[in-house]
């Protein structure tokens, strides 16, 4: 049996960062707050603490990894990656195609998204749905401490472009993390709890309310299916429309607003397949935040986002 720790959802990324950072000398981390776990145990120049230029960050690490590097970079919140965009849309994105495969680009962006900490309507985005249309990266969402160190691993090994979402309100949330080097294949979704009823596919912190309504809902016969896609470039489609071809209902709940998102694109796919929508036996329901900028009071920005007792009425609404 694998022996198990308990990490925080940080703690577990930062951990599998370092534990990359011994076994290959050509990864380095910047970030305007360097981590000091990296600090102490490597220090500088491969942990770099650095002015507040994001787009300078992403332009030095696009650099670095046609260099043969595998760079790091945090861009902190989400928010201030918008400044570096010309970097990620035209560059990172897509520079692979652009040298005809001649060069690879293995870089990490780190950033952090979602609400539920009070940091109003700049800091409680989760537009990972716009990094979606940029063919060349691959985005990954983990909503627990063992995923987001397995997935960190796999994102730093790849030798693409990667952007590396961490759900904010996930930051000191403890879990089991297994000893060793348990690294997380991208692409491969994770059935968090089995039901037969109805699917629920949920992102980040979604994925703990989703099992909260799960089990408030089993009390009283309905047995819920839990899917966490984990990654959304490459998406499992596949553990999904197997659960639907199981359950006949599918509710999909996200934090981000409901406009073209992803959301949108799961409930889309599954239309699309004749077998999968033949399946439903009701349609598709999606949970998720309103169309609206985040409000910095508690009660306001609770009432935008998602939480279980939406979850459950969308459920009971379907069934």
């Amino acid at each position: 049996m694998t022996e198990m720790k308990e990490l925080s959802y940080v703690d577990a990324i930062i951990e599998g960062i370092a534990e990359e950072m011994v076994v290959d000398p050509k990864i380095f981390h910047m970030s305007t707050e360097a981590p000091r776990r990296l600090q102490e145990e490597f220090g500088f120049p491969r942990v770099r603490q650095t002015p507040i230029a994001e787009s300078a960050l992403t332009g030095m690490a696009i650099g670095a990894a046609a260099g043969g590097y595998r760079p790091i970079v945090d861009w902190r919140l989400v928010t201030f990656c918008f400044v570096a965009m010309d970097q990620i849309v035209n560059q990172a994105a897509k520079i692979h195609y652009m040298f005809g495969g001649q060069t690879r680009f293995p870089l990490v962006f780190r950033t952090t998204v979602g609400g539920g900490t009070r940091r109003a309507a700049q800091h409680s985005q989760s537009p990972y749905s716009m990094f979606m249309q940029l063919t060349g990266l691959k985005l990954v969402l983990p909503s627990t401490p063992a995923d987001a160190k397995g997935l960190i691993k796999t994102a730093i090994r790849d030798d693409n472009p990667v952007v590396f979402f961490e759900a904010g309100r996930l930051g000191g949330v403890k879990g089991p993390i297994p000893n060793g080097d348990v690294s997380i294949p991208f692409g491969k979704a994770d059935v968090k709890r089995e039901g037969k009823d109805v699917t629920v596919v949920a992102l980040a912190w979604m994925v703990h309310e989703a099992l909260a309504a799960a089990e408030e809902l089993s009390k009283q016969g309905i047995e819920v299916e839990v899917i966490d896609p984990r990654t959304l470039v490459p998406l499992d489609i596949e553990t999904i429309r197997s659960s639907v071809f199981k359950t006949g209902h599918l509710v999909i709940a996200d934090e981000a607003p409901a406009a073209a998102s992803v959301s949108a694109d799961i409930a889309a796919r599954i239309v699309e397949d004749a077998a999968s929508f033949e399946a439903l036996k009701a349609p598709i329901s999606r949970v998720t935040g309103l169309d609206a900028p985040i409000p910095y009071s508690p009660s306001l920005e609770d009432y935008v986002f998602p939480d279980r007792s939406r979850i459950i009425e969308a459920i009971r609404r379907i069934l």
